[in-house]
């Protein structure tokens, strides 16, 4: 079987909403899961306010936190599912095109976001560059690729 261009008519627009939805929680959890609590919403928040701000707040912080991952979810979440039909034809592999998809989203935010955010740069060890590289193609990479391969294209019957 080959895949061929779907003609859905089901709106992007719903598509990225729940996408953004879906893998904002998922790389939320695995955030909450991993540090342990709520903390890390605080840390979040001192991209925009500094680090000894956010910690130094109370709920506030955890939901600017909670407000900041989000908006950064939905972003990668649009960008990566309008492009896909273009990502998809050069990998051709919907699980390939996901782990390209959280290597470049972890490749942007240690490089770009991080640095000019108020954090400026992380301390960093390979295992754990590595085990955040590992969630975002988990929790962002994949279910945009699948659902976006989904969303595009079907399985043409032969």
């Amino acid at each position: 079987m080959s895949l061929a261009i779907s003609q859905k008519k089901n709106s992007k627009f719903i598509y990225i909403l729940l996408l953004g939805l879906l893998t904002g929680t998922l790389d939320g959890l695995s955030a909450v899961i991993l540090t342990g609590g709520m903390k890390v919403w605080k840390y979040v928040a001192g991209g925009y306010f500094g680090k000894a701000t956010a910690m130094a707040g109370g709920n506030d912080m955890i939901v600017y936190g909670l407000i900041f991952h989000y908006c950064i979810a939905f972003i990668f979440s649009t960008l990566f599912f309008l492009l896909h039909p273009m990502f998809y034809s050069w990998f051709r592999n919907s699980f390939l095109t996901g782990v390209v998809y959280g290597v470049v989203m972890w490749a942007i935010m240690n490089l770009a976001v991080v640095p000019l955010s108020a954090l400026h740069n992380l301390p960093k060890t390979v295992l754990g560059s590595l085990e955040a590289c590992g969630i975002l193609i988990v929790a962002l990479g994949l279910p945009i690729s699948y659902i976006g391969t989904g969303y595009y294209f079907y399985k043409a019957k032969k």
